[in-house]
């Protein structure tokens, strides 16, 4: 678990595919192997530790003087920017939240949704708005005023046009200085992990209005039933008048 609250920025040293890599049976593997030039990240960090990259939940699979490498899964590839990134880039980093640790964020699972787009970028004082263009199925977790992680950094959503398929959010210029959304450029990919309790709320509820629809239905079903034995009653009733 993370908070979304970057502790620096790291460089990343290379994206590679290897074919060297180390199975359970003792036989060898290809995979991509992720190595990041980092600092603060390097206190506490062991094998088999959680860090965030970019707001990627990523296991550290070995530890030098000033970098860290990380494995990461062909499923890690295809939800996440990851796979795009090369030797000189910049990534956000976060180590995992300790148990008592202040959460000044939200809390970031580091499981990645999907990406999105920025569609721009628009200054206000010295505050910078960012658009960003996602797709309708992470827009159905997105709400004004909510929580969503952008490569791996908490923000508020202020604005949500599911219409159009954007939301906005907006940067103090502290956070500008310390992440880096800034530093991208209109049609750069984005991590997106919208707020889990959110999420899981969404399905919760979700599950008890397809209940409600399910007893709405029984109950139309039940009304009609007893509508029709009221006219099979009175039907009778009319013919054994009759008959007197």
């Amino acid at each position: 678990m993370f908070t979304g609250i970057i502790e620096e920025i790291g460089t990343v040293v290379s994206m590679q595919e290897r074919g060297d890599l180390l199975l359970w049976n003792g036989e060898r593997g290809t995979g991509f192997e992720l190595v990041v030039r980092v600092t603060e990240a390097l206190e506490g960090a062991y094998l088999g530790c959680s860090i965030a990259v970019n707001g990627t939940c990523l296991t550290v699979t070995s530890i030098s003087e000033d970098r860290v490498a990380f494995g990461v899964a062909p499923e890690t590839l295809r939800r996440t920017n990851l796979g795009h990134l090369q030797s000189g880039d910049k990534v956000n980093v976060e180590r995992s939240m300790g148990v008592d640790a202040r959460n000044s964020g939200h809390f970031v699972q580091g499981h990645v949704d999907g990406t999105g787009a920025i569609l721009s970028f628009t200054r206000e004082d010295d505050s910078l708005w960012v658009r960003i263009k996602a797709t309708p199925e992470i827009l159905r977790d997105v709400v004004p005023k909510g929580y969503i992680a952008i490569d791996g950094t908490s923000l508020t959503v202020c604005e949500v046009d599911r219409t159009h398929g954007w939301f906005s959010i907006m940067l103090i210029s502290h956070t500008q200085n310390h992440i880096i959304l800034p530093l991208k450029k209109v049609g750069d990919r984005v991590n997106l992990e919208p707020d889990v309790l959110g999420k899981y709320a969404a399905r919760s509820m979700g599950g008890v209005l397809e209940r409600v629809d399910a007893l709405e239905r029984q109950l139309q079903i039940t009304k009609g039933v007893t509508a029709g034995l009221a006219l099979v009653a009175t039907a009778l009733a009319v013919a054994l008048a009759l008959r007197k």
